[in-house]
This record gives C-alpha cells, structure tokens and sequence, in this order.
C-alpha cells in the first residue's frame, strides 16, 4: 500500500473513482477564538498492490495543539479486489466531509491517518489569529 495524497480542503469528493479536491490549505486566520469553520474535507487516496487485497481499516483523527483529541475519531474500511491478473495496482480514496468545526484556541491541529495502529500520514493545520498589520498577502497574513 502507498499512500498517494492527504489533504484538507474546501471540498473533496470520490466521483467514480477520481479523487476531486478544491480548494487544498494548511492554514485558517480568525477574529477570534473559538471558531467555528462552516465546512472542510479530508481526502486521502490510498494505491495497493496485488498482495494487499483484503479489508483495509483505518482511522482518521484530529489532535489539537495540547495533543488532544479534538474530536471523535472517524473510522473509514476499504476493501480492495484483483479481478484480473493484468491489474497491477487499483486506487481507493477516503473522504470527509466536516461540517462545523470548532477549533478552541490557535496553534498547530494534525490530523492523523492511522492504517492497523500504525500512523501513516500526518495533515499539519495552522489555525491562527488574523493581524490586520499584516496586509493580505495570502491566507497565512
């Protein structure tokens, strides 16, 4: 298995076996704290080899900058099939989509992708105060 992408984004979905994504970021300015972003997606997009048919869970969680759990954490299973010897490899994707995320105070949010309770990737997400001193010179002020 290979870990492809991993993402945060304004919006991600699965159509037909394409991964689409809009909208990718690593970091998000507020006023104040704590805030709430109306919506986001995690997308992963997961290729296997042949020998890794079979089921496939995994878990996706969020940590806050204490290294807490800053919400429940959402279990994704995939399962992945040969159906011909002339397949080298097939995709899967997993996505969600977040509604309302609260984040309580700025500082660094990972989210983790856990594969048989091993991590294998990590999303960094800034989540800081915006500074109007700063101008707008992109999302990160």
């Amino acid at each position: 298995m290979t870990l492809q992408s991993a993402t945060v984004s304004d919006f991600a979905s699965d159509y037909q076996g394409k991964l689409c994504v809009l909208g990718c970021f690593d970091t998000l300015c507020a006023s104040a704290f704590p805030v709430v972003h109306p919506q986001c997606s995690i997308a992963v997009r997961l290729v296997f080899q042949p020998e890794d048919a079979g089921k496939h869970e995994f878990t996706v969680r969020c940590v806050d900058p204490t290294g807490a759990d800053c919400m429940p954490p959402m279990p994704a299973q995939v399962d992945v099939a040969f159906n011909s010897t002339f397949i080298p490899f097939v995709s899967r994707n997993i996505v969600f989509t977040l509604q309302r995320v609260k984040f309580e105070r700025q500082g660094l949010y990972r989210w983790f992708i856990d594969h048989r309770g091993k991590t294998i990737a990590t999303i960094p997400l800034r989540v800081t105060q915006f500074d109007g001193s700063r101008g707008a010179t992109g999302p990160a002020g």
